[in-house]
């Protein structure tokens, strides 16, 4: 087994040693990337988000995602935001659907509308139920979990499909191998690629990496990054989600609720260290998930060699 390649390792405490992933995309040039949006609620926040989808454009994403809200409460504000990325941008947008609240017809209707409209990618999810309906129930005509509704977008059109993975295990699944054995399922229905939930060891990721191959998932697992500007939330958030918060990361942030500046340097530095330690381990390709915001995703994808030049610099070149 190939020792890690370690980079300095603070603020992240040192990794063990695991060897690279043997599929990892080739190890040329920057590193691939996609960002993950949520649709807008307000004119207000609209507007913020096409600030935000401007100024990540010209990083030349592989694809960028719009999710879908639980029980699929955002589902027409999910259509508007794919179909006008589609329209009034050179992106590639990529349309989360999920199997909650609705009959497989109607999920197939909706994406032959995407196909319809020229949206290529889906991202594939069970989907949660809205917080005061209690545990996930299946539609009981529609597609009961993940790898139902791959199997029946692949029956609608050939989309690329991308799916969700958990390095620390979905909170519902029954154990580690019950859920690796679910993602192997929604790969073997079609999926073209597994997107993980955000975590902050790299080993997690890397071990779960190990697993995957070993038990012949073989397509790419793109680690999701999520950079941290409010800790507390984070905190609330991975406890839902059943990913771990290091107690070092708390350190970090010791102090720092009332400078939402430093915050957000520390926050930039952590996530790019997260991804130098990923890339040391043969990874070449993330996920962010902005969270509508476009300063600290562009800082860290700087600092992990993803630049691009905005508009108005490629406008001052071309007029001299």
């Amino acid at each position: 087994m190939a020792a890690i390649q370690r980079t300095p390792p603070d603020p992240m405490p040192p990794t063990g040693l695991l060897s690279a992933d043997p599929l990892a995309a080739p190890c040329d040039g920057p590193p691939l990337v996609s960002f993950e949006f949520f649709p807008p609620k307000t004119e207000e926040t609209e507007k913020k988000l096409w600030q935000t989808i401007t100024r990540l454009e010209w990083l030349a994403p592989r694809f960028v995602s719009v999710t879908y809200g639980a029980g699929g409460s955002t589902r027409e504000r999910t259509h508007a935001t794919v179909l006008r990325l589609r329209r009034e941008t050179k992106l590639e947008p990529a349309a989360h659907l999920t199997c909650v609240g609705a009959p497989s017809a109607e999920i197939d209707a909706i994406a032959e509308r995407y196909w319809a409209a020229g949206i290529r990618h889906i991202v594939a999810l069970r989907g949660d139920p809205p917080a005061e309906s209690g545990a996930y129930v299946p539609h009981p005509a529609g597609y009961a979990f993940a790898a139902d509704l791959v199997a029946g977008l692949k029956r609608v059109a050939n989309f690329e499909i991308s799916v969700a993975a958990f390095p620390e295990v979905h909170p519902q699944a029954r154990s580690a191998a019950a859920d690796l054995d679910n993602l192997k399922r929604k790969i073997d229905a079609g999926a073209n690629r597994a997107i993980t939930q955000f975590f902050f060891d790299v080993d997690l990721y890397l071990r779960f990496v190990e697993r995957a191959r070993a038990a012949g998932i073989a397509v790419p697992i793109v680690p999701g990054i999520l950079p941290v500007t409010n800790f507390a939330q984070v905190k609330k958030f991975a406890a839902q989600c059943g990913a771990s918060v290091p107690p070092w990361m708390a350190a970090q942030f010791e102090g720092l609720d009332d400078d939402p500046e430093t915050r957000r340097l520390v926050a930039a530095s952590i996530a790019a260290e997260q991804c130098r330690l990923l890339q040391a381990n043969g990874v070449r390709e993330f996920h962010f998930y902005t969270l509508n915001r476009a300063d600290l995703t562009v800082a860290i994808c700087h600092m992990i060699g993803v630049r691009g030049r905005p508009p108005v610099a490629q406008a001052v070149s071309s007029s001299m």
